[in-house]
């Protein structure tokens, strides 16, 4: 059954205007949550896409907009690499944007994907997520922003189709049970993207068209979908698209 979230479709002319745009509402949700609470939490996301905006947080404006030293930064998956790997979600941040800005070390807390145990490395990122995040009304670890992409499969965090982690309940981090460019990852599962105050997709191509229109307006399906997990998602969804992956495939564009 599905749910009921907003799902907010955004619409930008390209990459770069993508990228100021998740720019501008990453330091408006820092200020909200810091404002209210005094701190502020946000699951990076890996892929080219971040990357350009992560450099624009490193960068003024944004870079003095935000307060780091009330920032901790956490992943929603990760490639079971060593963390100086060309492939590390880690390394992106931390090439892009970490050592370029004011963040403390212990403000940094990064899923330990290379241990040869994958599976306590799963459980020792859960019990980092509980003991680090506020929590929400139905006492669920909550983060105040998500940062996610989406594959032209329809996928999202490392979430796939067909995987038998769309029904995951319990476990907040999981070693994923599909590879995905012949790689293992940890990942959240779908209480912490149903339980984020705010998910911020950011969608780039006209090859995540097709994707877009029906994880946004299809059927629900989501074992082919994943995306779809959204959809009861407690918090806010705001989906920011290039004019490229907004477009209809059928020749309109999205609504």
């Amino acid at each position: 059954m599905s749910g009921d979230a907003q799902q907010n479709l955004v619409v930008v002319p390209d990459r770069a205007a993508l990228s100021r745009q998740a720019a501008d509402r990453f330091v408006a949700a820092s200020s909200a949550a810091i404002g209210e609470r005094g701190a502020f939490t946000v699951a990076l996301s890996g892929g080219s896409t971040p990357r350009d905006l992560f450099r624009l947080l490193a960068e003024r404006p944004w870079r003095d907009e935000v307060n780091w030293s009330r920032t901790q930064v956490f992943w929603g998956d990760e490639r079971c690499v060593p963390p100086d790997h060309p492939d590390s979600n880690f390394r992106l941040a931390r090439e892009t944007l970490l050592e370029r800005i004011p963040l403390l070390a212990s403000n940094i807390h990064r899923m330990r994907a290379e241990l040869a145990d994958r599976s306590a490395a799963a459980a020792e990122y859960e019990d980092e997520l509980a003991r680090a995040l506020p929590r929400d009304a139905s006492q669920c670890p909550s983060f105040d922003l998500m940062l996610l992409g989406l594959g032209a499969d329809g996928h999202t965090a490392s979430l796939l189709p067909g995987s038998k982690l769309l029904d995951e309940r319990e476990r907040l981090v999981a070693v994923t049970d599909l590879e995905r460019e012949g790689t293992i990852r940890l990942t959240v599962t779908p209480p912490m993207l149903q339980h984020a105050t705010c998910l911020l997709f950011l969608v780039s191509g006209a090859d995540k068209a097709p994707a877009v229109r029906a994880v946004l307006n299809g059927p629900f399906e989501v074992e082919r979908y994943p995306a779809q997990l959204v959809r009861q998602a407690s918090g806010e969804v705001v989906w920011l698209a290039d004019a490229a992956a907004a477009v209809d495939p059928d020749g309109a564009g999205q609504s």
